[in-house]
């Protein structure tokens, strides 16, 4: 499907512009926690493959190897997520949601015992899970872990809303993906801010945004099975 594509048929119950933007709201609250916590980020790979090989280069191979748990746990939560999207089908969704809660609610309780475990292995693997099965919002591709894609798709619609002879659609598509910046930046600063301020419970407030998330999931099944 082209970015400009108009999505076919009702919106899927994982691609609302609700559910995006809660997830978005997670996917910044969680890096920022694991930065500033660990110094790795949960979701942007590409920041701890650079940074491995700086440090690698250097001969700095111990700080090096500090990114690399974070690398294969995003690997295999990528390969939980395409296993559960088969076996589960359009329960993938609710099921990754759930066990994403149920890990970060796990990572909380063993981090004052097992921190580097419990942060680089768990948080990028819930994380991998995420972006895996929420790819898309009213069906165009997105991320919710990131905003390189997204600020690309902002600006080229806008482009072509300025060029004339726009789909239906067009300015729409841009606020949302603009939105969703936006609310990655905030979810950002809000887990900057709650991880100094409440270090014990900062994971909580994903927590709850990820709650919200499979209660709408939830909630889209139970009128689609009416």
């Amino acid at each position: 499907m082209s970015l400009l594509d108009l999505a076919a048929g009702a919106t899927r119950r994982d691609e609302t512009v609700e559910i995006v933007l809660l997830l978005a709201f997670a996917g910044g609250y969680i890096d920022a926690y694991t930065w500033i916590i660990h110094g790795v980020m949960a979701n942007a790979q590409t920041a701890n493959l650079i940074f491995l090989w700086v440090h690698a280069t250097a001969g700095d191979w111990t700080r090096a190897l500090h990114f690399v748990p974070p690398l294969l746990a995003f690997a295999a939560g990528i390969v939980t997520a395409a296993w559960l999207r088969r076996a589960a089908g359009e329960r993938a969704s609710a099921i990754s949601t759930l066990l994403e809660i149920l890990l970060l609610i796990a990572i909380s309780i063993l981090h004052n015992r097992v921190p580097d475990l419990a942060g680089t292995l768990g948080i990028s693997f819930v994380a991998a899970m995420q972006t895996a099965i929420f790819t898309k919002v009213e069906g165009v591709l997105c991320s919710t872990v990131m905003v390189t894609g997204n600020l690309r798709q902002a600006i080229e619609t806008v482009f072509v809303a300025v060029a004339g002879g726009t789909p239906p659609g067009t300015l729409r598509r841009s606020g949302i993906f603009f939105a969703l910046c936006a609310v990655f930046g905030f979810g950002a600063a809000a887990g900057a801010f709650a991880t100094q301020a409440i270090p014990n419970l900062a994971l909580g407030i994903p927590v709850v945004a990820l709650l919200a998330v499979l209660l709408r999931c939830e909630a889209s099944d139970q009128r689609a099975a009416r």
